[in-house]
C-alpha cells in the first residue's frame, strides 16, 4: 500500500518552511536597523565627526538649573571668549571675558555674519583651555547643539548660557572658551556658476565678412 505524503500535507510542510525563513530575515533586519544607531555613533567617534557636539548636548541634560545651584561667592573664575572664524563670514564674540562666580548663570553673545553671496549651513565646535575645565563648565543654551542655515549676508545673535560647577579645581583661574564655526558641506546647494556668453559660430562669420567703412 503507498503511504506517500499527500500533495497538500508536503505543501504545507514547504510554506512553515518558508515561513520559518522569512521569520529569521525579518529578525535579523530588525536587530540591523536597531544596531545602526551605536554603529553610527561609534564610526562618528571614529572619525572626530560632530563628537564635541553630542558631549555638548550631554552636558546640557546633566547641567544643574540655576534654581539649585549653590554659588560659591568665594571664588571669581574669568571666562575668556574667542572665535576662530575658518571662512568667508565674519563671527566674534560681543564680549571678550566676564567674571563669574562658581555656581552662577552666566550667559554671552556671539555674532556672526554670512558675508558670501550664497547660503551656507554651518555649526560651531567648541574647545575649552585648560582641557579639564570642560567637564565643569555646563552649557543650557548654545548655537553649537545644532547647524544653522544662513542666507545670503544675514546676521544672527546666539546667546551662550552657561554655569561652571563649583567642584572646579580652586587651581583653576581662567577658562578659555573657543569657538571654531565650519561650513557643512553638502547641505545648500552650490553658489551657481557663471554663464559665458558666447558669439554663434554664423555671427562670427557675418562679422568677418562685413566690409569696413
Amino acid at each position: 500500500m503507498d503511504r506517500s505524503p499527500a500533495p497538500d500535507g508536503g505543501v504545507r510542510g514547504d510554506n512553515l518552511r518558508m515561513l520559518g525563513k522569512l521569520g529569521v530575515v525579518a529578525a535579523l533586519m530588525f536587530g540591523f536597523g536597531y544596531a545602526l544607531v551605536p554603529m553610527y555613533r561609534a564610526i562618528c567617534t571614529a572619525l572626530g565627526i560632530n563628537v564635541l557636539s553630542v558631549s555638548e548636548l550631554r552636558s546640557a541634560e546633566q547641567a544643574p538649573r540655576a534654581g539649585n545651584t549653590q554659588v560659591d561667592r568665594s571664588r571669581t573664575i574669568t571666562v575668556e571668549f574667542d572665535a576662530n572664524a575658518r571662512g568667508p563670514w565674519d563671527f566674534k564674540p560681543a564680549q571678550r571675558s566676564i567674571a563669574v562666580h562658581p555656581g552662577e548663570l552666566a550667559s554671552v553673545v556671539y555674532e556672526f555674519r554670512n558675508v558670501q553671496n550664497r547660503t551656507m549651513a554651518a555649526q560651531a565646535i567648541p574647545s575649552y583651555a585648560p582641557r579639564q575645565a570642560m567637564a565643569y563648565f555646563n552649557k543650557l543654551e548654545c548655537f553649537c547643539f545644532s547647524e544653522h542655515v544662513l542666507k545670503p549676508g544675514e546676521s544672527k545673535r546666539w546667546p551662550v548660557a552657561f554655569v561652571i560647577d563649583p567642584k572646579l579645581p580652586r587651581d583653576v583661574k581662567t577658562i578659555t572658551l573657543s569657538y571654531t564655526f565650519f561650513e557643512v558641506g553638502g547641505k545648500v546647494p552650490q553658489a551657481p556658476e557663471a554663464t559665458v556668453r558666447t558669439t554663434p559660430p554664423q555671427a562670427a562669420v557675418g562679422l568677418a565678412r562685413e566690409p569696413r567703412s
